[in-house]
């Protein structure tokens, strides 16, 4: 077992683990907060679903913008300086959040948080496919996904019992959290992006901040495309599934807690195990694979009543993701040139924005308007829209992927 684990620290660079750790201390903190967001703000501001479910799309719209604007610079200037903006700035959003009392309040941090996050992930992205080399990426992304779920698996269930008592206590463990982790990399992290890479971004011949190459990529684009509507799917899982669980059905956050726990705990114990068996097969196929538990998932909530079936449903999304989110990272890391990461890793990064924005007031109006179980109905239609573009997909271009990789 030691011998396993010194052959595993040694396969990849120390600033790996660096990062690794640090996302591990941020996520437990942010993750004792965001999966009752909504609930914190629906009650406090007594508002319909849909018009609480239009601060994520303020968010997003806010975040389109900066991931245009991440690109280039990230490209340009360089990783370490952007993540910590993007780590400080999200971690005083919480904390101001904390005291927020009207909707124009909760929109200006939402907006201010949505102008940071991209920014961070945009550059993390860009690091570790600076970092690590093609053929380890599949399994260091799945690293960084079982560090991540480590501390959602932790946070969530301490979060809900803590939101119920003080939900300012839980912002400001988000806050910590995120603030801890910008000092990590501000003191300890090395910059990755190559000289030759600076000389290669501000070459005069580029229009359109650089992106005229990544808009000609016909199969970057249409990956990310059929990608953006399975993260519609998770987005409407991961916000409103908590309010629908209380506010229909009675789930209180410390009951509901155990819910994003128990996805965490499926990505720390069978993610690894789960990549061995995936990076066999073809990338696109093996997305339509994993779309297709997305959409059964989110199928399978509008026939839920209770918590037991909604932690049910959350097996199922996590199979799905298991299966897709080291695929879906690595096939973007690796089609992207190494002078383009920074504005590969944007676009891809759009795929959450849109989805983020475009989610939870879609399931906000299907609510509102049709009822409960047709947020679920709903977003489990887009779902195999997903799956049917990746099978399509796997037809055309599967072979470029390999070659790829």
């Amino acid at each position: 077992m030691l011998n396993t684990l010194q052959s595993l620290w040694k396969k990849y660079p120390r600033q790996f683990w660096l990062l690794l750790f640090g996302m591990l201390i941020s996520t437990i903190g942010s993750s004792m907060i965001w999966p009752f967001l909504m609930i914190y703000v629906s009650e406090r501001l007594d508002l319909p679903l849909t018009a609480v479910a239009s601060l994520m799309t303020l968010n997003s719209a806010v975040g389109i913008l900066t991931s245009f604007a991440a690109g280039p610079v990230i490209d340009r200037v360089g990783r370490k300086w952007v993540m910590v903006l993007s780590l400080m700035s999200n971690g005083l959003g919480y904390l101001f959040m904390s005291r927020a009392a009207s909707f124009g309040a909760f929109a200006l941090l939402m907006s201010f948080q949505g102008a940071a996050q991209p920014l961070y992930r945009v550059g993390a992205d860009a690091m570790m496919a600076d970092l690590i080399p093609a053929e380890k990426r599949i399994d260091g992304y799945s690293l960084l996904r079982t560090s991540n779920n480590l501390g959602v698996a932790t946070g969530p269930a301490i979060g809900g019992f803590v939101a119920t008592r003080s939900y300012t206590i839980a912002f400001l463990c988000a806050a910590c959290g995120l603030l801890f982790y910008s000092l990590l990399v501000l003191f300890f992290a090395s910059e990755t992006l190559p000289q030759r890479d600076i000389e290669k971004a501000k070459a005069p011949a580029e229009r359109f901040g650089g992106y005229g190459r990544v808009l000609k990529d016909r199969p970057f684009l249409s990956f990310a495309a059929a990608f953006t509507l399975t993260q519609i799917c998770a987005q409407v899982m991961w916000v409103l599934l908590s309010v629908h669980a209380k506010q229909n059905y009675g789930v209180s956050e410390s009951q509901y807690g155990f819910i994003p726990t128990t996805n965490a705990l499926m990505v720390v114990f069978l993610q690894l195990l789960v990549t061995r068996l995936t990076k066999r097969h073809p990338p696109m196929l093996t997305l339509a694979v994993g779309s297709f538990f997305y959409a059964a998932a989110l199928t399978s909530v509008g026939w839920g009543r209770g918590f037991w079936s909604f932690l049910a449903s959350m097996v199922v999304l996590t199979i799905g993701e298991l299966i897709l989110s080291p695929t879906s990272t690595t096939m973007a890391a690796n089609l992207a040139p190494a002078d383009m990461r920074g504005r590969y890793m944007s676009i891809f990064g759009l795929t959450w924005s849109f989805a983020h924005g475009i989610g939870p007031v879609f399931g906000g109006f299907m609510n509102d308007t049709f009822g409960p179980s047709a947020i679920w109905y709903g977003a489990g239609a887009v779902g195999m829209l997903s799956t049917l573009g990746f099978l399509a997909l796997s037809y055309r271009y599967d072979h470029r992927t390999e070659l790829a990789s």
